[in-house]
């Protein structure tokens, strides 16, 4: 397996786009699971199928250039709105970056770890770690770069991050990801309660970190991809469940800036086990 990740790196990307491309349409057909749930999440968000069917080939992209953005040649990206890093870094400040599952989020952390993260220290990553052997360690040798480190989901995972703000250094996250059991609150997210982590506001609430949002997308026919950032629309609330609910929110715009691009497939409104049952959408949400 590992031989042909490496095999897949040297392809071109606009090859490896349309292998993608292919690959999320087969597994939209074969998959009554994931296709119900992509357009129930879509519905929920309020759009049709003809708003989104994009998607389904961005979600096979995403997976087919993974090879590339971990052993092969730096991918051709555009920032804009760097001037709001710029400014978080002169203040002295840590920041959080904080993406949804949508176009190519892993490049915006390389991005951040090629231009500043040498000079201004590495950003931490938050990831999962593979439960296969194989693929935990293809990670850790794919992510073990100049300017980037990696925080497992662990209490040592926050630690690392917490520290890392402290010295000043970046963190990045997914903030619309289902965090574990006892680790975060049911907020609603495009209407409807969704378990929704915590630690995205308290890391900010904790050590005065500036908050980045970031959005990066693919460009047509392999020609790259263009990262946006910009700050919040209004300071991050004290309080932890409108934090939450303020993070959500901004996460649900920079999707509907492109929602082509957004994995609509993940399972956002799961409840992790041993869980108390999601409020219903009528009931407070907390």
């Amino acid at each position: 397996m590992p031989f042909l990740f490496r095999l897949f790196a040297a392809l071109p990307l606009w090859l490896l786009h349309c292998l993608g491309a292919g690959l999320g349409w087969l597994t939209f057909a074969a998959s009554p699971t994931y296709r119900r749930r992509f357009l129930a999440n879509a519905r929920q968000a309020g759009y049709s199928f003809a708003d989104v069917k994009k998607a389904v080939a961005h979600t096979g992209r995403m997976v087919a250039e993974v090879p590339r953005l971990w052993f092969g040649a730096p991918l051709p990206c555009e920032i804009h709105g760097a001037e709001v890093i710029e400014q978080a870094l002169a203040d002295g400040k840590g920041i959080v970056f904080l993406t949804p599952h949508m176009g190519c989020f892993e490049l915006s952390a390389q991005y951040m770890a090629r231009r500043w993260g040498v000079v201004h220290g590495p950003i931490t990553v938050l990831y999962r770690p593979a439960r296969q052997a194989w693929l935990a360690k293809l990670m850790e040798t794919a992510r073990a770069r100049p300017g980037l480190a990696s925080a497992p989901t662990t209490m040592a995972g926050v630690r690392q991050m917490i520290k890392a703000l402290r010295q000043g250094h970046s963190v990045g996250l997914l903030p619309d990801q289902v965090p574990p059991d006892g680790q975060g609150l049911w907020v609603p997210f495009f209407g409807k309660p969704a378990y929704s982590m915590t630690l995205a506001a308290k890391l900010a609430q904790q050590t005065g970190a500036a908050v980045i949002l970031a959005r990066c997308v693919r460009r047509p026919l392999g020609r790259g991809f263009d990262l946006y950032v910009r700050g919040l629309q209004a300071p991050l609330a004290a309080e932890a469940e409108a934090a939450v609910l303020q993070i959500n929110q901004e996460m649900e715009r920079l999707i509907r800036e492109s929602p082509e691009q957004y994995l609509w497939g993940y399972a956002r409104y799961k409840q992790p086990r041993s869980l108390a049952a999601a409020p219903s959408e009528g009931q407070k949400h907390g």
